[in-house]
């Protein structure tokens, strides 16, 4: 894993969707080109509200704006396509995987003069769009269906700690990219892209060093693409760091009926 690369992504000087955007590039060696259809976006929402002065009305006409007049409503799936992950052919085809969709709606709002924020909702990725200093509108990316006040109590609720103390923080960069990389990586290996699948194992292990859960994945990867002796070292230590998870004593079974010295080793 190349540091420079990595400073760059987390770079305080760039945006969110510019850091995806570098994501992106290094998993597909290829540069995104998507800046004139989303400044054609966000041209729409300027003019959608341009006389419209009150900050909650201008934050509820913008969400409109997007998800009827610009196509951004969608429904939610299990697994996202490739489509939906890369940015360009996300906003060509209004096909955007959740944390891809809160960004370039983040980018898209803020382009507007106003302020967004992406912040997690148990369980859920969400943006918040700040109205003033006592309001603002939290909704869900794919459909754009906002929860009230009840709502976030509730979710809030069942985390640890004392509820009135809560305070819904924005989701630092570090963890956006977390979530974007599993949702990326999920998608390539559904896809059958084990290659790709592994460039985003490497970003999450730059971020996460040594998460078992990653070590394991990037130990399938590295076996679907026939690199066996260091997918057994992964597996081994997945193996050794979650002994009780079921996948942890499936595998050791497996790999103890294993002898790397018969394998072919590349």
């Amino acid at each position: 894993m190349n540091d420079l690369l990595m400073s760059e992504i987390k770079s305080e000087q760039r945006n969110l969707l510019s850091s995806l955007a570098l994501v992106e590039e290094y998993v597909f060696s290829e540069r995104p080109r998507f800046e004139q259809m989303l400044n054609d976006v966000v041209e729409a929402c300027r003019e959608a509200i341009a006389d419209i002065e009150e900050p909650m009305d201008r934050a509820e006409c913008l969400i409109n704006e997007l998800y009827v007049s610009q196509l951004f409503l969608d429904n939610e799936r299990n697994v996202w396509p490739v489509i939906s992950q890369k940015i360009s052919s996300a906003v060509e085809y209004k096909l955007m995987a959740p944390v891809l969709k809160a960004a370039i709606i983040q980018s898209i709002v803020n382009a507007c003069d106003m302020e967004a924020e992406i912040v997690f909702v148990p369980e859920q990725v969400m943006v918040r769009i700040i109205c003033d200093d006592i309001y603002s509108i939290i909704f869900e990316p794919v459909s754009g269906e906002s929860i009230n006040w009840q709502q976030l109590d509730a979710r809030l609720g069942d985390l640890e700690g004392d509820p009135s103390q809560e305070f819904l923080a924005p989701m630092e960069v570090n963890s956006i990219l977390v979530e974007y990389l599993t949702s990326l990586k999920n998608s390539l290996i559904k896809d059958v892209q084990f290659d790709k699948a592994l460039k985003c194992v490497d970003l999450l292990l730059a971020l996460r060093p040594d998460d078992p859960f990653e070590r394991r994945d990037r130990g399938f990867l590295l076996h679907q693409l026939d690199c066996f002796k260091v997918a057994y070292d992964d597996y081994q230590f997945f193996v050794k760091e979650c002994p009780q998870d079921p996948a942890a004593q499936l595998l050791k079974l497996q790999l103890d009926k294993i002898t790397i010295a018969d394998t072919v080793l590349h």
